[in-house]
């Protein structure tokens, strides 16, 4: 009697297809990568960890972008009517996002995806309707709440007709992916108790930093000629930030605390690095009185962030959001820089009891605890060394990696 013939669902194909233990993976980056910040670090460092262990990625993203040599990167085309760089929330990003579904969809039968990997909101929801199309399993990548970004960003108000709609939109998002990963603990926590998303589908997958990277270096000629070439004189402790530039990022509150620490005093001296909006932090500091005490370079490259973290010798990170992760952490970690932060859930997930921590949107708190590091130099090495061992120990990449995959391999299952 002839044995029946049964047809295979894509699912099991892919699951056939498969080379031994690697995997092709699709993902969904609804940004313009690479930007050299943020989100943008974290796609990257999951990328290449995926690669060095054998697997193939592709990520499709927006036309802007920086694009790089060890990744295969796939764009939309420009907009015409907006072809310039976006930031944040912006009602252009429906254009942007439906050009990314296609280009998307265009790669599907090319890479032929074991495991669509989504990052933000909007890759998920794209990555969904790829996902069902295709019937290819879904991760999404959760990297902080969309309306809660939103609101962070001055694009939706809490009393504003669209708030509602929108927090409905993010639940459903949420519940069409079946594996989330979050960059934190907190971030889980919020998925389940805000979003009521089961616990049992979230993997934790943290944040990490490339240690052979990010390191401390000596203080050497060329350490003092960069810090010369800056405009920083040898006397003087400096502060370091390296992020995006805003004020959701907590930019005009370092500002203030800088002012009330230097109308005091004038041995500090500020070197905030990052985009956009450097002539309007610029022109505030002057109003502000600090503009001989503050150095804004612009965008710092991110294979140059590491020399320009070393030229500090406290880290800030004033950011105010409550919901998105704060990957400048385990850089500054990493560099062995003792570290102020806000004091938030995330802040205290990564730096723990080493952590100096300022009452969240308060500038005099955060002068406080600036100015205690500044008079305790022998405190400030003994914190850096040890931030450097906790990066070190806990927040590797290729941790992460391990991760990812096994959260793959239980897709796939």
């Amino acid at each position: 009697m002839p044995t029946p013939v049964t047809q295979s669902t894509p699912r099991e194909l892919a699951r056939r297809d498969r080379d031994g233990e690697t995997y092709r993976v699709l993902m969904i980056a609804p940004t313009s990568f690479f930007g050299d910040y943020g989100c943008h670090v974290r796609i990257l460092e999951e990328a290449r960890v995926l690669q060095g262990m054998g697997h193939r990625v592709t990520i499709c993203t927006y036309h802007k972008g920086r694009d790089l040599p060890d990744v295969d990167i796939r764009r939309i085309p420009s907009l015409p009517w907006r072809g310039d760089y976006e930031v944040g929330s912006s009602r252009h990003k429906i254009a942007l996002d439906a050009l990314l579904l296609w280009r998307g969809a265009r790669s599907m039968p090319d890479i032929r995806p074991h495991v669509i990997h989504a990052h933000l909101h909007e890759g998920a929801l794209i990555g969904c309707l790829l996902s069902r199309a295709w019937r290819v399993p879904l991760v999404f990548d959760f990297q902080g709440s969309l309306t809660s970004e939103m609101l962070d960003h001055g694009f939706l108000s809490p009393d504003g007709l669209a708030y509602r709609p929108m927090l409905r939109l993010e639940r459903l998002i949420d519940h069409a992916s079946p594996r989330i990963l979050t960059s934190s603990e907190h971030a889980g926590q919020l998925l389940t108790e805000q979003f009521g998303y089961p616990r049992a589908r979230i993997t934790h997958v943290p944040d990490c930093v490339n240690t052979a990277l990010f390191a401390p270096a000596p203080r050497d000629e060329a350490w003092a000629a960069r810090r010369h070439g800056l405009g920083i004189p040898p006397d003087r402790t400096v502060v370091v930030y390296l992020g995006l530039l805003a004020e959701y990022q907590g930019t005009s509150h370092l500002l203030r605390a800088a002012q009330r620490i230097l109308a005091h005093r004038q041995d500090v001296h500020f070197l905030l690095g990052g985009y956009p909006h450097m002539e309007r932090y610029r022109g505030l500091a002057q109003e502000l009185g600090i503009g001989d005490h503050v150095s804004l370079p612009g965008r710092v490259p991110y294979e140059g962030a590491p020399d320009f973290l070393r030229l500090g010798d406290i880290a800030v990170s004033p950011k105010l959001s409550r919901t998105e992760g704060a990957g400048k952490l385990l850089n500054y970690m990493a560099t062995g820089l003792p570290t102020v932060s806000f004091d938030t859930d995330v802040s205290r997930e990564y730096l723990g009891e080493l952590g100096i921590y300022a009452q969240r949107g308060d500038a005099d708190s955060l002068a406080e605890c600036l100015e205690g590091l500044v008079d305790t130099p022998g405190h400030r090495e003994q914190l850096g060394a040890a931030l450097q061992c906790r990066a070190q120990e806990l927040y590797g990449w290729e941790r992460a990696g391990e991760i990812i995959v096994k959260a793959y391999d239980a897709l796939m299952r």
